[in-house]
Parts: C-alpha cells; structure tokens; sequence
C-alpha cells in the first residue's frame, strides 16, 4: 500500500488514500467473477439412432505381378485381355457395387507391367483401387 507523506511546508495531506479501496474493491470483483455460474450454451438436436456395425466386407479382386510379369487375377494366371474384359465388367457395375481392386505386384517385377494394371483399372472407371503389401517395397 502506498503512504503518502504531508507536503514540503509541513502541511497535512488533504487527499483520502484510495489504495486499500481499490484493494477491497478487486477482491470483491474477484469473488464475484469466481461465484458466477459459468454459462454452458447448449442446443438440442435431434440425432438418429446409431445403427449397428456390419460385417459386410465389400466385395475385392486382387490383381498380382508375378517376377516373371504374369498377370494374376484372384491367383488364377490371366492374359493382359482376359483381365481387361474383367475390369470393364466391374466398371459397368455402379459406384457402390463396384469391388476394391487391390494390386499386388512382385518387388522385382517390371515397372512397364504394374503401369499397365494401374492404366487399365482407370480406363475401366473403377473407382476403389489400391496397392496391397507395400512393405517389401520398404527398404
């Protein structure tokens, strides 16, 4: 707290201290903020019951690259043409029908042959495709 002293001529001071005041006054703003409940803004909405978890996979091809560039279908060996008329098949099938084409080539198998695959699954308008077991790649 601050003490005022009286003036050079010896004259008392006039002036009422404010400081223990003011001191008094935020100890009350505090109490006062902490006694406040705090708001909680909340809005009613209307959710729709969870429905359950299904076990339904969707439906996948696998198209591998063996190291010598065959191609396999599901693990069956298939021609270059063969695989293409499979593709256009499920390209034909509406989006939510269409099963995820996972392609699977051998580490040491020919780049030229995995481009092919890629190229072929996107001219046949399928739109769930990908990569499977990309950890041999990681070395």
């Amino acid at each position: 707290m601050a003490m005022a002293s009286g003036t050079a001529e010896g004259e008392p001071m006039a002036e009422m201290n404010t400081t223990p005041l003011i001191d008094v006054m935020l100890v009350l703003l505090i109490m006062f903020i902490i006694s406040i409940p705090p708001q909680t803004h909340a809005s009613k909405i209307d959710m729709p019951p969870p429905t359950p978890p299904t076990d339904i996979k969707p439906p996948k091809h696998t198209i591998g690259v063996t190291f010598e560039n065959q191609i396999l279908w599901d693990n069956a060996p298939v021609t270059f043409e063969q695989m293409n008329t499979y593709l256009t098949a499920e390209g034909q099938k509406a989006e939510e029908q269409q099963a995820e084409i996972h392609i699977n080539p051998d580490g040491f198998s020919k780049y030229d042959v995995t481009a092919k695959i890629v190229a072929a699954v996107q001219l046949a308008n399928i739109k769930k495709m990908g990569f499977e077991d990309n950890q041999q790649y990681a070395q």
